[in-house]
């Protein structure tokens, strides 16, 4: 075996989520099942959200599986989208990177009935607590801070997640010069400039 073909077959996985979650759901969960349990992967997200049961499955398949992902936030991670890049083992963002945290919106296409629109809104209520809370453990956030991100709604810059010491931020200088970095910054490692030495980075906040 060639030296290209056995590097090729250790490639780190990479996953692009963008746009609606819903729409590539069935795409993405067979992208995550094709990763070995404990295996790693990079998720690149540029989405605005979409169906909350979609986001809890996307998180639980790759809290449940293992798998070590490292979450890359290349334009928007919001709504929906926040669960799978929270459930990240590492997360990183560029100053330019935009999250929303809002309360959830949940609707039916369907026609329902007096009786089945008040269990509805029972079962929603319960259950976009539940979310809430779990979001913020995701992060490692009291709920109180997540409820105040949520309600009524507020857009975090991604140098504000990085100070809130949430992620990585990919500094400007950086993505300019990242002409094959990636591959440093991704499996964790950079490069001292002075001794050539690979060291392992640390988390930097946002000037």
């Amino acid at each position: 075996m060639n030296r290209d073909h056995h590097e090729q077959d250790h490639r780190i996985p990479e996953i692009a989520i963008t746009g609606d979650l819903t729409e590539h759901e069935s795409e993405l969960t067979e992208r995550l099942l094709d990763i070995e349990p404990g295996g790693q992967c990079t998720l690149y997200f540029d989405s605005p959200g979409g169906s909350p049961y979609c986001a809890m499955s996307l998180m639980t398949l790759i809290r449940l599986r293992g798998i070590r992902a490292t979450g890359i936030v290349t334009g928007e991670c919001s709504s929906a989208a926040l669960w799978p890049f929270a459930a990240c083992e590492r997360r990183l963002v560029t100053a330019y990177s935009i999250l929303l945290f809002h309360p959830m919106k949940w609707q039916s296409e369907e026609n329902v009935g007096l009786a089945e629109a008040a269990e509805w809104a029972r079962h929603f209520g319960q259950l976009e607590k539940d979310m809430d809370d779990m979001l913020a453990d995701l992060f490692g956030v009291s709920h109180e801070l997540m409820s105040k991100w949520i309600n009524p709604g507020r857009y975090l810059s991604g140098s504000e997640l990085a100070n809130a010491g949430l992620a990585e931020l990919l500094t400007t200088a950086e993505i300019l010069s990242a002409n094959g970095v990636m591959e440093h910054v991704i499996s964790g490692e950079t490069e001292n400039s002075e001794s050539g030495r690979v060291v392992k980075p640390k988390l930097r906040r946002a000037p």
